[in-house]
């Protein structure tokens, strides 16, 4: 009796922990928005349905127009369309964006912490990789060309770069969740505010603290829009 309610419990914490491991899911058809309520909940409150109408599924085109990425640092621009711009995404557990690289552009190494990321090049060539978490780091990387598929698991940290000198790259992402994050790893470890000790950054990269102290000087722009 002891070693069925054992496993009992252990299947339900295993089913638990998938459950509160991605998007609410719907309840109802749809739960639209409610990006102004005061009420705060994880995800958004949803509009009286009474009040919605087809608009709360529609986002004029906005992926079809080429992105500036030339007054980017990392040359890189990204679209993304998520809950806060489309409100009948909420609890749909899905998101999009598009990636405008310029010559030797690249969106720079960042994780997703609540979405899994499926891309596809447009336009161009792409070099695209992920490493494992500790203790392997393993790097999996490929060179994408017009049409190739990559995906990036949950969390992990990615890139991709566009290793041409002279012709722009376009990709197109898909994210399994209405709002997934980005943690760009070197604004987050360089531009966190206030700024993470330099003892302590100095002592994680084996460097000076003169080096640190440089690289927190610079400006750590977000591409993200």
């Amino acid at each position: 009796m002891a070693a069925s309610n054992f496993l009992l419990f252990a299947l339900l914490a295993l089913v638990t922990s998938q459950v509160i491991a991605s998007d609410p899911s719907p309840l109802q058809d749809f739960c639209v928005a409610d990006i102004h309520s005061p009420v705060k909940v994880n995800g958004f409150v949803c509009k009286d349905p009474m009040a919605v109408n087809a608009d709360d599924f529609f986002k004029a085109a906005e992926l079809d127009k080429p992105r500036d990425t030339m007054k980017s640092k990392v040359g890189s621009n990204v679209t993304l369309i998520n809950v806060m711009q489309l409100p009948g995404l909420n609890t749909l557990g899905i998101s999009l964006a598009r990636i405008d690289y310029a010559p030797l552009g690249q969106n720079p190494p960042h994780t997703h912490p609540r979405a899994t990321e499926i891309l596809t090049v447009l336009e161009g060539t792409l070099y695209v990789g992920f490493v494992t978490s500790n203790t392997d780091n393993k790097l999996f990387a490929k060179v994408l060309n017009k049409g190739d598929v990559f995906v990036f698991p949950q969390g992990l940290i990615h890139f991709q770069f566009n290793p041409n000198h002279d012709k722009p790259a376009v990709a197109i992402a898909a994210l399994s969740s209405q709002n997934p994050g980005a943690i760009t790893i070197a604004n987050a470890v360089f531009g966190s505010k206030p700024p993470i000790s330099d003892d302590v950054l100095a002592k994680a990269f084996q460097v000076q603290k003169g080096t640190i102290d440089w690289l927190q000087a610079q400006f750590w722009e977000n591409n993200h829009n």
